[in-house]
């Protein structure tokens, strides 16, 4: 079983390899490491409200019958509040990808998203040689609509949407 929690000050060594993980910054267009009183201090200040912070940074545990395990983060970010809606950045430790994990987790996000927040559309700029979470999107039913060229200094980026499935029956 998948969950979604906030974060709590036990995630920040989790988050302080994660965060410093050179490998993804490109991804995430990062381009600094961070300190883990950089982490100490986003995760005092941040209150888990989406509307108040602007951003939302939820942890990903995955439940078994022996284990609970911390595989990663999502955050929605990029919150526009007057269109509803918002971008999804995701995070998947490498031992735990290729596993399905990914989409379980967007499709989580999306019932809180879609469901209490009522937002209208989430999307996820991603870099076109991510062919991996470009399968996770296009698997979670998201549409490819522009090629952004020249996104990021390693690579053009794919923007993909969803609508709520809501909005749609209006």
């Amino acid at each position: 079983m998948l969950t979604l929690r906030k974060l709590e000050p036990s995630d920040l060594p989790y988050l302080y390899q994660w965060e410093n993980d050179a490998a993804m910054w490109s991804d995430a267009d990062t381009h600094n490491p961070l300190s883990q009183q950089d982490l100490r201090d986003y995760i005092g200040s941040t209150t888990g409200d989406l509307y108040r912070d602007g951003q939302l940074r939820l942890v990903i545990e995955q439940q078994t019958e022996t284990e609970r395990m911390t595989i990663g983060c999502v955050d929605l970010f990029d919150l526009d509040v007057r269109n509803r809606k918002a971008a999804i950045g995701l995070y998947i430790a490498p031992a735990y990808r290729g596993q399905g994990l990914g989409r379980q987790t967007v499709e989580e996000l999306e019932k809180y998203a879609f469901g209490f927040l009522q937002l209208r559309l989430l999307y996820a700029i991603i870099a076109t040689r991510n062919e991996a979470s470009s399968a996770l999107y296009l698997a979670a039913g998201y549409t490819p609509s522009s090629v952004l060229s020249h996104w990021t200094i390693e690579s053009d980026a794919i923007l993909w949407w969803k609508t709520n499935p809501q909005e749609m029956q209006k």
